[in-house]
């Protein structure tokens, strides 16, 4: 488990602009029972959290026309409970951080994996998420 003093100011990040935090299984069951559409980035220390997805995550949400319902969050490596069950309903996906999911009515519809997120600008990511919000997003 990562130190917190490390975790705070990377989840704030995300806090800061809205983002929920999932912070127990629990959490994670509750939001995703929902409905509508509930986008979920697995935070992470990584460089290509902090370089490109954590930004790309945001400039999506800020400039996107169609919206997902809920702004979700998680931190792997701190987060454990929640994070671990985020995975359940990731399957057959294998365990990835940073990763972002997006959720129709509980159901994944468009997954960003770290093999999508690495070697990829910001904007390359938030337009691929962009395009996911105005498939499945009212």
């Amino acid at each position: 488990m990562y130190p917190e003093e490390i975790v705070i100011p990377m989840k704030e990040e995300l806090t800061e602009n809205g983002f929920t935090e999932l912070l127990t299984s629990n959490d994670v069951e509750t939001k995703l029972a929902e409905n509508g559409t509930t986008l979920v980035m697995i935070n992470s220390v990584c460089g290509c959290s902090a370089g490109t997805a954590r930004p790309g995550t945001l400039l999506a949400v800020q400039k996107a026309t169609k919206k997902p319902d809920h702004i979700t969050t998680s931190f792997a490596g701190f987060d454990n409970d929640a994070v671990k069950q985020i995975r359940q309903h990731l399957q057959p996906y294998p365990p990835s951080s940073p990763a972002i999911a997006l959720f129709k009515d509980g159901k994944l519809v468009h997954y960003l994996e770290r093999h999508n997120i690495e070697g990829r600008s910001a904007q390359m990511i938030a337009e691929d998420l962009m395009n996911a919000f105005e498939t499945y997003c009212n």
